[in-house]
């Protein structure tokens, strides 16, 4: 039906070819353990989840509430706090809801970068395995049993399940255009990579391949995904682990996300890559758009609304070229 968000035939992927941290657990500020709940010394989780944020505090409690309605409950949560100052510790108790008491702890990672608070967070995760995801996420309530189940089939590979963006029944120009765009995970599992706003990992892993790289405000996902492939290490995609995202609502979280990705394709990896994304570019995004108009899960006011953002958007993406390659100035990271 015309608006609605669809969901599509997922099938599971084999193998493919593909900072320093401060605990505010050591803060003499903080309250110790028996005061504060927080994870107990003595526990040990089969899995631990990890969520940087860094300006979407606002949204943490809708994830927090999935989290504790999980039908799986052997985990820990590692919040971990990406602001340069600490985010004020009685206010981020009060959002905790009551069935994760004793089950989470919020670290505090000053470098500036998700993939840098994701690493600190793994050196703190006391699970083997390690599921990713991101404030502004809503997780299924299947969503970490379907990651148990999958990880004791396929116990060294990379896992990630799908993204579903959630429109609501009214919405504005911005809301359509992320929809239509949506997050298509299977997709990019199959080109040998998975985002982390729903990415399972083996710790061990992670600490071979040297984690996330820090210095990455975006990308940072697909470039250890492909450094993992090179390694031999498999990218699964697990159809029942799915998390919802919400559309984003505003010119500003559109252009804004455009311009993070943009910074990380200009900024991050070799060269080659370098080069490749400016001439890439400096060229209309008519592929892009040809899957949007060909897109039939939507209207054809739905798929020609999200062309005509998308090439707005093109336009903030040049501008942001002249802004990092011309005037130096520094990528965005929010």
């Amino acid at each position: 039906m015309a608006g609605n968000q669809a969901t599509a035939r997922l099938q599971t992927l084999g193998p493919l070819d593909f900072g320093s941290v401060t605990s505010l657990r050591d803060n003499n500020e903080m309250h110790d353990n028996s005061a504060n709940p927080k994870i107990e010394p003595e526990f040990t989780p089969q899995l631990s989840i990890i969520v940087p944020v860094f300006k979407t505090w606002h949204q943490l409690t809708h994830l927090l509430d999935a989290l504790a309605a999980q039908k799986f409950q052997d985990f820990e949560l590692i919040i971990a706090d990406n602001e340069p100052q600490a985010f004020p510790e009685e206010t981020l108790r009060q959002m905790v809801p009551v069935g994760l008491a004793g089950r989470w702890r919020r670290i505090h990672c000053a470098q500036p970068g998700s993939y840098a608070a994701r690493n600190a967070a793994v050196a703190e995760a006391k699970a083997r395995f390690v599921v990713f995801t991101d404030a502004d996420c809503c997780p299924d309530t299947d969503w970490l049993s379907s990651y148990v189940t999958a990880e004791r089939v396929a116990p060294e590979v990379l896992l990630a399940g799908p993204i579903q963006v959630r429109c609501p029944p009214f919405a504005n120009a911005w809301q359509i255009f992320d929809t239509v765009r949506g997050i298509p995970q299977e997709r990019y599992i199959a080109h040998g990579y998975a985002t982390t706003a729903n990415l399972g990992i083996p710790k061990a892993v992670i600490e071979r391949l040297g984690g996330f790289d820090a210095n990455r405000f975006s990308g940072g996902d697909a470039e250890f995904c492909r450094r993992a492939g090179r390694a031999g290490i498999g990218l699964r995609l697990v159809p029942g682990a799915v998390v919802f995202h919400p559309a984003r609502s505003g010119r500003l979280e559109c252009e804004t996300k455009a311009r993070r990705i943009k910074g990380g394709q200009l900024r991050s990896g070799p060269l080659r890559r370098r080069v490749f994304w400016t001439l890439r570019s400096l060229t209309p995004p008519l592929r892009e758009m040809v899957g949007y108009v060909s897109d039939r899960r939507y209207s054809y006011r739905w798929r020609f609304t999200a062309c005509a953002i998308r090439l707005r958007l093109w336009g903030v993406e040049l501008a942001e070229m002249g802004r990092l390659l011309v005037l130096r100035s520094a990528p965005e990271r929010r």
